[in-house]
C-alpha cells in the first residue's frame, strides 16, 4: 500500500517554494545591481573565471558550472517530482492528467508560435523560439501561495500539475534542440551508469557513498557526450524508486526530494540566477529590449502566448476529452492561475543561454526581456489572484 504524503509535508513544500522564490528574487536583484554598478568589472571577472580540469573538458567558467552543475541538482529534483507525479500523483491517472498536460502543451506551443511570428527573420530566432516555452515552478507556486491563498486548493493542484508537465516539455526541448556533436562512447558510459543506478534502486541499496560518485560520473559522461549536462539530473531522478516497500514510511524519491529541494531552491537556482541575470539595464539596453525582434518575441510569448495557450488548450481539453475543470474553480480563476505560466525565469534564462550563446548582445537583451516579462506576469497574476480571492470570500457575489 502506498503511504499517503502527509498534508504537513505538502505545506512545507509550498513554504519552501515561496522562500526559494524570495531568495531567487534577491539573487536576481544583486546580479542586476552588481552588473550595472561601478564594480561591474569584478562581476564579469568572477562570472568568467575558469576552473576545473581541462583533461576532462571540465575547464568551465563559474557561470557554466552554475548552469551545467548546480542546475543539474535542480533538474534532479524536477525529475523526482515528475516521477512521483507520473506514478502515484496527479498525473498517474489519464483523466486527472488530461487537463494539466493539455494546458502545459498549449503553454508551450502557442508561446513558441507567437515568438516565431513576432521575431520572424531575426538572427537567433531559429532556436530562441524555445525561450518562452518554460514556466518557473518556484516563482509560480510562490506567487500563488502568497496571493492566492483564498482560492480552492485545486488551484494549487492544477498549477503544480501544469508546471510538472511543462517541465517535462522543457526538458525534451533542451535534450533534443540543444544537443550537438554527439559522442556515442560517452553517451554509452552515461547510460551504463544510469542503468547501474536503476539496478541499485531495484536492489534497495541506500548507501549515499555509492550514489554520489555514481551520479557525478553520469553527469560527467552526459556532459562529455554533447548533451546538456542537466539531463543527467532528470534521468537519475526519473530512475529513482517512488513506491515505498511494506514497512517503509517514504520511498527514496520522496526522501531525496525533501532533502535536496531546499538546497536546490535556496542555493543552486539562486547562484545560477546570480550569474545569469547580470545584464545591462541602461537606456540603450532597455530601448533594445522594446524594439529588437528577439526580446519582443520573448515578451510576447511569455505575457500573451502563455495565458492564451494554457487557458485555450484547457478549454479544448474539457470540451473534447473526459477532462473536467478543477472543483471550485471558475474560468476567471483559471485565467488568473494561467497568467502565472508567464513567469519563465530560471528555465527560460537557461534556454536563452543555450540558444543565443554565440550572440552575446542579443542574449543580454533576451535575458532582460525574460526578467521584465516574468516580473510583469507575476504582478498581473498576483493582482488577479487577489481579486479572485475576494470573490471567493464573498460567496453571494456573481463569479
Amino acid at each position: 500500500m502506498i503511504a499517503p504524503r502527509p498534508a504537513s509535508e505538502f505545506a512545507r513544500y509550498l513554504r519552501t517554494e515561496t522562500v526559494g522564490g524570495m531568495v531567487l528574487l534577491v539573487a536576481t536583484a544583486v546580479a542586476l545591481l552588481w552588473a550595472n554598478s561601478p564594480w561591474s568589472g569584478a562581476y564579469v571577472g568572477l562570472r568568467d573565471t575558469v576552473v576545473g580540469p581541462a583533461a576532462l573538458h571540465l575547464d568551465l567558467t563559474l557561470a557554466q558550472w552554475a548552469t551545467d552543475g548546480l542546475l543539474a541538482v535542480f533538474f534532479f529534483v524536477v525529475g523526482l517530482e515528475l516521477k512521483r507525479e507520473l506514478v502515484v500523483g496527479e498525473l498517474s491517472k489519464l483523466r486527472q492528467a488530461l487537463l494539466p498536460v493539455a494546458a502545459a502543451l498549449g503553454g508551450m506551443v502557442v508561446p513558441a508560435v507567437i515568438a516565431l511570428v513576432v521575431g520572424r527573420g531575426a538572427p537567433g530566432m531559429e532556436q530562441a523560439w524555445a525561450i518562452p516555452v518554460a514556466t518557473d515552478i518556484a516563482f509560480a507556486l510562490g506567487v500563488l501561495a502568497l496571493a492566492g491563498s483564498a482560492l480552492p486548493a485545486t488551484a494549487r493542484v492544477f498549477l503544480l500539475g501544469l508546471a510538472v508537465a511543462d517541465d517535462l516539455g522543457a526538458i525534451a526541448v533542451i535534450a533534443f534542440v540543444f544537443s550537438s556533436g554527439l559522442n556515442l562512447l560517452a553517451l554509452g558510459a552515461g547510460l551504463l551508469g544510469a542503468a547501474l543506478y536503476w539496478w541499485l534502486q531495484r536492489r534497495r541499496v541506500r548507501a549515499w557513498w555509492i550514489y554520489v560518485p555514481l551520479g557525478v560520473a553520469v553527469w560527467v559522461a552526459i556532459h562529455e557526450a554533447g548533451i546538456h549536462a542537466t539531463i543527467a539530473g532528470v534521468l537519475l531522478g526519473l530512475l529513482t524508486r517512488v513506491r515505498p516497500d511494506d514497512g517503509e514510511r517514504y520511498a527514496p524519491a520522496v526522501r531525496l526530494e525533501h532533502r535536496l529541494q531546499p538546497w536546490s531552491a535556496g542555493l543552486c537556482v539562486p547562484v545560477f540566477a546570480l550569474f545569469a541575470a547580470g545584464v545591462p539595464v541602461g537606456a540603450d539596453a532597455l530601448r533594445e529590449v522594446f524594439t529588437a525582434p528577439v526580446p519582443l518575441a520573448v515578451m510576447a510569448g511569455l505575457l500573451v502566448g502563455k495565458v492564451i495557450g494554457i487557458l485555450g488548450f484547457a478549454w479544448l481539453a474539457i470540451r473534447i476529452t473526459p477532462a473536467c475543470r478543477p472543483s471550485g474553480l471558475g474560468w476567471r480563476d483559471m485565467a488568473a492561475v494561467s497568467m502565472l505560466g508567464g513567469v519563465g525565469f530560471t528555465v527560460s534564462l537557461l534556454i536563452a543561454e543555450l540558444s543565443l550563446v554565440d550572440q552575446p548582445e542579443v542574449l543580454d537583451a533576451a535575458k532582460a526581456a525574460i526578467l521584465i516579462a516574468s516580473a510583469a506576469a507575476a504582478l498581473i497574476g498576483a493582482a488577479l489572484l487577489v481579486r479572485r480571492g475576494r470573490v471567493h470570500a464573498a460567496p453571494d457575489e456573481w463569479t
